[in-house]
């Protein structure tokens, strides 16, 4: 009934509006090769709007674990993006996202911006580049200054069988510096490899992931190397 109404009200204001999202349970909320969960259970969800001119716009938000840096209990991220049918296979978007910590009493802002761009081809494969202009940056658990900073990413799914997918992705992550040490410009990789078995609108993925131990240099979260996870997602 909750998703009923806005559906029924957007397609009221304008016909061409459709909604959807998920919602999730991982058993670890790994992100670019990091635990923001501490190798913990963490539930996200995602609610977003889309028009039939491929612009978009939602939220999303997940748990995690209040003993890590900002000591908040969830994050949240607004995201506004366009994309652009190039073919019938192949696609491209912008988008630009802000990511939010709940706020803490006592501890400085982690909050940052990003922006992004994509190439996709059908669901299978998709490559994308992405700046961070104000990205907080740690040195071992400590917290030095700001930097930009760039990542690289791509990901592929490959249908075996009706139903599963063999599934894997790599990136890169780049923070910019101007001085020695803790603030040198550095960065690492990471990357997973796994498998995804789709139903109507469920998910089951189970991955592998891998990353260097340089990104301790750069996040106060635990490295999630040589590390399996599995996520169990609803779409609508």
């Amino acid at each position: 009934m909750a998703l009923a109404a806005p559906r029924a009200a957007a397609a009221a204001f304008d016909p061409e509006l459709s909604f959807g999202g998920n919602v999730a349970a991982t058993t670890d909320y790994i992100y670019r090769g990091v635990s923001e969960s501490n190798g913990h259970a963490a539930l996200q969800g995602d609610l977003h709007a889309e028009t039939r001119g491929e612009t978009f716009a939602g939220v999303w938000a997940s748990t995690r674990d209040r003993s890590l840096e900002p000591g908040s209990r969830y994050d949240l991220d607004l995201y506004l993006g366009h994309r652009i049918e190039l073919s019938s296979a192949w696609s491209a978007s912008v988008s630009a996202r802000s990511h939010y910590f709940e706020s803490t009493a006592g501890e400085p802002s982690d909050d940052y911006q990003e922006l992004s761009g994509a190439l996709s081809w059908l669901d299978r494969w998709t490559v994308s580049l992405s700046a961070i202009p104000n990205s907080v940056r740690y040195w071992y658990y400590r917290r030095t200054t700001r930097t930009l900073a760039w990542i690289g990413d791509t990901s592929g799914q490959w249908l075996i069988a009706r139903g599963l997918f063999l599934t894997a992705g790599a990136g890169y992550y780049r923070a910019t510096g101007t001085g020695p040490r803790a603030l040198a410009a550095t960065g690492y990789g990471y990357g997973n490899v796994g498998a995804a078995y789709v139903r109507r609108g469920w998910r089951l993925d189970v991955g592998y992931f891998l990353a260097e131990t340089q990104a301790q240099e750069l996040f106060p979260y635990p490295i999630a190397n040589r590390q399996l996870a599995g996520t169990l997602s609803w779409h609508f």
